[in-house]
C-alpha cells in the first residue's frame, strides 16, 4: 500500500502525534513495523524490518532498511500534519552508492512530499521536495555525518518556512511553497543505504 488517509482534524492530529511511542518496541523482531506504511518512490525492493542495533534507545529495537530502492520511505500511520516538526535518530550502517538517513513530512503519497536527509558518504544535509515522483533539490550544505554513528535529524515547518537541524545544529533555514497542506510524516533512505532508525517523533505546532 502506498496511500494514507489524511482526513483527520488538526486537534486529533496533535493528540495522536504527542501520544505516539518514540521507538519501535511494539513489533516482533524480524517483522515489518506495526502502524507504519512502507514503500518506495521510483523502483526497487526496499526491505523495512524491526531488528536490534547496539546503542539504540529503549530496548535496542530499531527500524532497519536494508533493501534497495530509488527512494525507500516508511510513514507513520495516523500522522497528518500541516505545521509542526518531525525528528528521528538514525545510524548509517553501509552503502556503496549512499549512506543516507532522512525524514519526510506533508507526505501525500509515494510521489509527493518533502524530504530532508543527511548522507555519510557526502558529509552533507539536503532538503528536497518530491513532486510527481521526481525529486527536486531545494538546498544542500556541508555537514559532518559520521558513518556507523548515531545522529539526530530534526525538521520544523510552518507555512512556507522550513528549518533543518542535524545533531542540534541548524544547517538549513528557508522558505519554500511547493508542498502545502496536511500530510503524513516518516523516515526515508536512498539507493543501497543500510540505515537504522531508533527513535521517531512528529507533532503539530497548532
Amino acid at each position: 500500500m502506498q496511500r494514507i488517509l489524511i482526513g483527520i482534524t488538526v486537534a486529533a492530529l496533535a493528540s495522536s502525534a504527542s501520544a505516539q511511542a518514540p521507538g519501535f518496541d511494539g513489533t516482533v523482531l524480524g517483522a515489518s513495523p506495526h502502524y507504519w506504511n512502507c514503500g518506495v518512490t521510483g523502483g526497487g525492493t526496499p526491505h523495512w524490518v524491526i531488528t536490534t542495533e547496539p546503542g539504540a534507545s529503549h530496548s535496542g529495537t530499531v527500524l532497519l532498511q536494508d533493501g534497495y530502492g530509488t527512494y525507500p520511505w516508511c510513514v507513520k500511520v495516523g500522522t497528518s500534519i500541516t505545521d509542526g516538526y518531525v525528528e528521528t535518530r538514525f545510524k548509517p550502517l553501509a552503502g556503496r552508492e549512499d549512506q543516507a538517513g532522512g525524514v519526510v513530512w506533508r507526505w501525500k503519497n509515494a510521489d509527493n512530499y518533502y524530504v530532508a536527509r543527511a548522507n555519510a558518504l557526502e558529509n552533507n544535509v539536503s532538503l528536497y521536495y518530491v513532486e510527481g515522483g521526481s525529486r527536486k533539490t531545494i538546498k544542500y550544505t556541508d555537514a559532518p555525518v559520521a558513518a556507523a554513528s548515531w545522529h539526530t535529524l530534526r525538521v520544523e515547518f510552518s507555512g512556507t518556512h522550513i528549518s533543518v537541524a542535524l545533531d542540534g545544529k541548524r544547517y538549513i533555514e528557508l522558505d519554500d511553497s511547493h508542498i502545502s497542506g496536511p500530510g503524513a510524516a516518516g523516515v526515508w533512505t536512498k539507493a543501497d543505504s543500510v540505515t537504522a532508525f531508533s527513535r521517531f517523533h512528529a507533532g503539530s505546532s497548532n
